[in-house]
Formats: structure tokens, C-alpha cells, sequence
């Protein structure tokens, strides 16, 4: 037997020991994949680590083939099924990513694949897993609903179920990023990473502290779903409602990701909707890439906290781009609100002639631009000789805006913020 290279990582750390997947798994996956499934890139991004105030490091799997690191492990899982089980085909259930993932690479290897998705799954992902070749079939409110039909489904029809996260071959196969992250940039000490289910963290929390036992991993969910960080922190928070990173939306964790975390995670954060919209939308600003909302929790993580990774070198997954355009809009849209530069003005003014040119003029000399106005004569409790002006007015900045009003105010006009009065 060949003797290890001086300085190797050991093939299996202490703090990995009895736990359902090991160093030499993931490095066993990445030698399986290798050539089918994209090296993203894994760049600093200069902008975004001085807003954030410490060193910033993207890995861009949004740019994997199919928009999502979730064909590393559903590949790795194909590649394990034996002659008659890739014969008879393979089940999955899926919110969208996964779902790809195993209609793509089933498909390019001959194995016939089914997926079950729950009801709401945008759109985008339906379409882009069925025009991979894959039976589609929609069933569930829940992913659990749709897990649930999955498994009875797949018994009937004798198929091999390709679990989203609970396998340790989709594990290892999630594991690979930070391998390929830590040989880009090995200086980093922090990895921020999304969590749904829980495989991808469990992978790549192996594979790096195998290589650098020190490195902090940290682990994000939406607000809304706070499944693992409950299952962790012995929480009994609430989980409902729809959520932007309806990706990592996974009310029941897995068994043996949750053990995985258990040992190698240091921490588990929630992050908001507002905050996850930010960072969505701040990725498309700043760095020019479509990121979805599970996909932008890490960054939402790092700005929702600053001071608690100031100085550090973070490595950020952007786990998947697969966000209906609509949905893009509606958040490009209410960043541009909330950060004062598209505000809806109303405004008390007399029903004659000449007051909507009036005001028209006061906002053009303010700099601002309208974008859309309406006038509401009988819906308002004005009295019968006023009109309510509602304007949708473009500005720099709050400051800006804060300007505006100030104008129209000493102007003699009554205006305000509709929720705000």
C-alpha cells in the first residue's frame, strides 16, 4: 500500500469518528464526478467584503449546468445504483434543485427518472426538470407530503429512491464544494452555508474540517423554517408560511444530517425575508449574478451580523440561480422601496384645474421622477372639494425623498407616506 503524502489530512479525524459519512467518501465522490459536474468558480468579491467588513469569498454553483450544486449529489448517488436498480429507474422528491439534478444525470446515463414535487414549486424549476426528460408529477403541499407520496410511489413501481439530503452518497457528492473551495482559497477560516435538510452542510462541514480543523462552519435557515436549528438548539420555534428561500424550507431535517451537525457545526442563525431580499438583490447589483433565495442566505447571514465575522475570511456557497424572472422583479422592486429610492406619495389637493401640474412641477424642480399617478375622488374621507393624489415617485436615496416631502410640505401641501400617517 502506497504511503500517504507528507502533511496529508488524516483519512478520518476524531471528531468524524462513527458518523455516516468520512473524509475519503467526499474525495471518493469528487473522483466520481469529476468531468461530469462543473469546477465553479471561487473568487473574492471585492464590493461586497468591504460592505461586509471582512474577506468575502463566493462560490458560484448557481453556475453549474443546472443551475444548482445539487447535481453533485444526486451524480454521485446515480453512479452507486447497481445494473438492475438503473434498469428499473429512480424516484425523487423534490422542491426544484434536486429535482434537476436527478433528471439531468439520469437522463445523460439512461436511467429512467420520476420526480414528485410539492404544489408551489415555481414554475422555472418544473419546467427546467421536465425538459430533462423526467416523469414530473406534483403531489404534496409539503416537501414532507410530497416525500411521503415519493416513497409509496417508488414501492409500487420498484424504484430506487434518490433522497435530497438524508443519503450518504448525496452527502459525500454536496461535500465536494469545499473541497474545491479550500484548494482556491485555502486562507479561508469561515464557511457560511445554507441549510435545508442538511446535506450540503454536513458534506462540506466534513470535508473541511478535515483539511482545516479549525475552520468555523456555520450554518444559515430561513426564519420561517427553522427545522435544524430547533432539532440543534432544542428550540420550538414556529415553522410556517411561504418563504423566498423556499429551498431550504424543509420542515423535518434528516436523521443522519442532523448527527453530522451535531458534531462538526458550530452554529446555526436565522435570517428574515427582508434580509434574504437584500442579499438576492445585492448579488445582482453588486456582482451581476442571479442567485435565489436559499441560495443568497449565506450573504444574508454575514450583513443581517457583521461585527461577528468582522476581520474573518468567509466562503460563501450561492447554492442555485433557479428563481422565476417575476419573482426577481417583485424583489429588485422592493429593495428599490425600501431603500427610499421608490416611494408611493399621497397628496391632499383641491379638485380644479391646474393642481396635478402644480405638483407635477414641485417634484420635477425636486429631482424626482413619477412614475405613476392616480387620483381617487370617492374612495378617500376627504371632503367632497379634495382629491387624493397617490404618486409613485422615483428618488436617489432617502435623503432624497426626505427632501421631497420636506418641499411639498412647505409648498402648503398635506402629503404622506400611505402607512405611515
Amino acid at each position: 500500500m502506497p504511503k500517504a503524502p507528507k502533511n496529508a489530512p488524516p483519512s478520518q479525524p476524531a471528531a468524524q469518528a462513527g458518523l455516516a459519512v468520512t473524509s475519503d467518501d467526499v474525495r471518493a465522490a469528487a473522483a466520481a464526478i469529476a468531468g461530469s459536474v462543473m469546477v465553479t468558480e471561487c473568487d473574492q468579491s471585492r464590493t461586497l467584503s468591504e460592505i461586509c467588513g471582512c474577506q468575502l469569498w463566493l462560490k458560484f454553483e448557481n453556475l453549474q449546468f443546472t443551475s444548482t450544486f445539487k447535481e453533485r449529489g444526486a451524480l454521485n448517488r446515480l453512479l452507486a445504483l447497481s445494473p438492475e436498480q438503473r434498469q428499473r429507474g429512480v424516484i425523487a422528491m423534490s422542491a426544484g434543485n434536486h429535482a434537476q439534478g436527478v433528471a439531468y444525470h439520469a437522463n445523460r446515463l439512461g436511467i429512467p427518472a420520476t420526480i414528485v414535487m410539492p404544489v408551489g414549486t415555481p414554475m422555472v424549476k418544473i419546467e427546467n426538470t421536465r425538459r430533462h426528460g423526467a416523469e414530473i408529477i406534483i403531489s404534496g403541499a409539503t416537501l414532507e407530503e410530497a416525500a411521503d407520496f415519493a416513497r409509496e410511489h417508488g414501492k409500487a413501481k420498484n424504484l430506487t429512491m434518490i433522497h435530497p439530503y438524508d443519503d450518504p452518497h448525496v452527502i459525500a457528492g454536496q461535500g465536494t464544494i469545499a473541497l474545491e473551495m479550500l484548494k482556491a482559497a485555502p486562507q479561508l477560516d469561515t464557511l457560511v452555508i445554507p441549510i435545508g435538510g442538511g446535506g450540503l452542510i454536513s458534506g462540506m462541514a466534513i470535508a473541511a474540517k478535515s483539511i482545516k480543523p479549525e475552520l468555523q462552519v456555520v450554518g444559515v435557515q430561513a426564519q420561517l423554517y427553522p427545522s435544524m436549528y430547533n432539532a440543534i438548539k432544542d428550540a420550538q420555534l414556529p415553522m410556517r408560511g411561504d418563504t423566498l428561500a423556499e429551498g431550504i424550507a424543509v420542515k423535518s431535517p434528516g436523521r443522519i444530517t442532523t448527527d453530522i451537525i451535531r458534531h462538526l457545526v458550530d452554529d446555526i442563525v436565522l435570517v428574515t425575508e427582508d434580509q434574504i431580499e437584500r442579499a438576492v438583490a445585492m448579488l445582482i447589483a453588486i456582482e451581476k449574478t442571479v442567485v435565489e433565495g436559499a441560495g443568497a442566505a449565506g450573504l444574508a447571514a454575514v450583513l443581517a451580523a457583521p461585527e461577528r465575522f468582522a476581520g474573518r475570511k468567509v466562503g460563501l456557497v450561492l447554492t442555485g440561480g433557479n428563481i422565476d424572472t417575476r419573482l426577481i422583479a417583485s424583489v429588485l422592486t422592493r429593495e428599490l422601496a425600501r431603500e427610499g429610492r421608490l416611494t408611493q406619495i399621497a397628496i391632499d389637493i383641491v379638485d380644479r384645474p391646474g393642481q396635478l401640474a402644480a405638483v407635477s412641477a414641485l417634484l420635477a424642480d425636486a429631482g424626482a421622477n413619477i412614475i405613476e399617478v392616480s387620483h381617487q375622488r370617492t374612495f378617500s374621507d376627504l371632503p367632497a372639494k379634495g382629491t387624493l393624489l397617490e404618486v409613485v415617485i422615483e428618488t436617489r436615496d432617502r435623503a432624497h425623498l426626505e427632501d421631497v416631502m420636506k418641499r411639498l410640505g412647505e409648498a402648503g401641501y398635506v402629503a404622506w407616506l400611505p402607512g405611515r400617517r
